[in-house]
């Protein structure tokens, strides 16, 4: 309406001042059209534009390498392989990845952390495809355990800790190396886990006389008619216990205890594994030393040892923690050093399934003041491995476990589980036949005076 009356105003406006005889008609239609239009065309340009938007798409970018993505495919697969359902292989580690992830680290016997470390990964990488490349023969395999490809990967796992299986289900351990070669002596500046080579090494350069003159001897040996007689695997054991364990859905405690030696297997393959792990987080503070280095350092402790772990199943208490006494104050290591190298030693001699060693370490780490640690010597006496089966010599082990708990020592194995030594004494005390001893939740009574002895290497 307005620009319909600003046109008329305008024409008007044009024919009064103009005159009338000098304009013709087609002039004068030219100058209204060109007035018309420029008015119009300005009205059009007055008018709002339409804004124009334009939607932008963000891909939000991988942190994930290729070459990581590649990797993850191949531990993806590897894991479908031997019946850890990680899904598709899409080379992404989620929910059902991690979940395959747990499930192969419990049956080998590792914190079921579901991450995995760089010997679990490579040692999955590596079983999958000599799997693959055994053709064949690694059917005739899968087909002869009961345990299927899950069982082929528990048979690697033993042939990599030089056990030989016989038949499914038989575990032959495989024969001792006959010499010992002493490694040359830890540099007196070495503390901590980084010295960890040189710790067994030193402790190696301590006995080593002793070693050669003991094989140097022509002594009699005591006859044997039934060969080398090949030591039970702890490791499936502990896999059948884990197994188990959670198809009753936990542990067993006091309220459910029917059987101690459900509670007695349980709690050892629990130690078992902190044992391990602790053993691994102290690997990762160590540069430049491998699994298999640290695995070929920790095996000499067991010929080094071998008679104060024999006598742990024939001898009491304080007479096996006299003669360890006396191996340690032998190696001149400072306790922290040798400490430091019986934990990295005890969780590497469980993992590879070597109880000398484990029993070795463990018998060092009590004797340098940390008889928790006699819980591990309590179950190897009750269980069987890697000692004769002595459940009467096992309960000192348990009681004094129990008593440095009591005083305040830190509870190394399973710290958060409320009553474990009083579940593991009640065990052990039903096991022995609930004879005399003390009573479950009494007042610790004092140690023996003999019992730990007290010694400054320094000195």
């Amino acid at each position: 309406m307005r620009i319909s009356i600003l046109t008329s105003a305008i024409v008007m406006c044009a024919v009064a001042l103009c005159p009338a005889p000098q304009a013709n008609a087609g002039s004068g239609d030219a100058v209204a059209g060109a007035i018309i239009g420029g008015i119009i065309g300005s009205a059009i340009a007055s008018q709002p534009r339409q804004k124009t938007y334009t939607k932008r798409t963000y891909t939000k970018k991988s942190s994930v390498s290729s070459a990581q993505r590649a990797e993850n495919r191949s531990v993806q697969h590897a894991l479908n392989y031997f019946g850890f359902n990680a899904g598709s292989a899409d080379g992404v580690m989620g929910r059902n990845s991690r979940s395959a992830v747990s499930g192969y680290q419990a049956i080998l016997g590792y914190p079921a952390t579901g991450q995995l470390t760089t010997y679990e990964k490579d040692f999955l990488l590596t079983s999958h495809n000599r799997a693959l490349a055994g053709g064949p023969a690694t059917s005739q395999l899968i087909a002869a355990n009961p345990m299927g490809t899950r069982g082929l990967l528990l048979t690697y796992r033993d042939q990599a800790a030089g056990i030989v299986t016989a038949q499914p289900g038989t575990v032959i351990a495989a024969p001792p190396v006959a010499t010992v070669v002493a490694a040359p002596p830890a540099a007196p500046q070495a503390t901590g886990p980084a010295a960890v080579t040189a710790g067994v090494a030193g402790a190696v350069a301590g006995a080593a006389n002793t070693q050669l003159a003991a094989a140097a001897s022509k002594a009699p040996q005591m006859p044997s008619f039934f060969g080398n007689v090949g030591q039970r695997s702890l490791a499936s054991h502990c896999n059948a216990v884990n197994l188990m364990t959670n198809a009753k859905g936990g542990f067993t405690d006091v309220s459910q205890m029917s059987d101690p030696t459900i509670v007695l297997n349980e709690q050892f393959c629990l130690a078992r594994t902190y044992a391990i792990a602790q053993s691994e987080k102290l690997l990762s503070q160590v540069q430049g030393v491998s699994a298999a280095d640290v695995t070929a350092q920790c095996k000499q402790l067991a010929p080094l040892l071998k008679e104060q772990v024999a006598s742990v199943s024939v001898n009491n208490r304080p007479a096996v923690i006299d003669k360890v006494s006396s191996f340690v104050l032998s190696t001149g290591m400072a306790p922290n050093q040798m400490a430091q190298t019986a934990r990295i030693c005890l969780g590497d001699g469980y993992r590879v399934d070597d109880m000398d060693v484990a029993l070795a370490s463990a018998l060092i780490l009590v004797v340098l003041g940390e008889p928790v640690y006699g819980e591990l010597l309590g179950h190897h006496l009750t269980a069987g491995f890697g000692t004769s089966s002595r459940v009467d010599l096992a309960y000192e082990w348990y009681q004094a476990s129990s008593d440095a708990v009591a005083r305040g020592a830190t509870q190394v194995f399973a710290p958060g589980q409320s009553g474990r030594t009083e579940l593991i004494l009640t065990a052990a005390t039903e096991m022995r036949g609930g004879g005399s001893g003390a009573a479950v939740g009494t007042a610790p009574q004092p140690a023996a005076a003999n019992s730990l002895p007290s010694f400054n290497i320094a000195q």
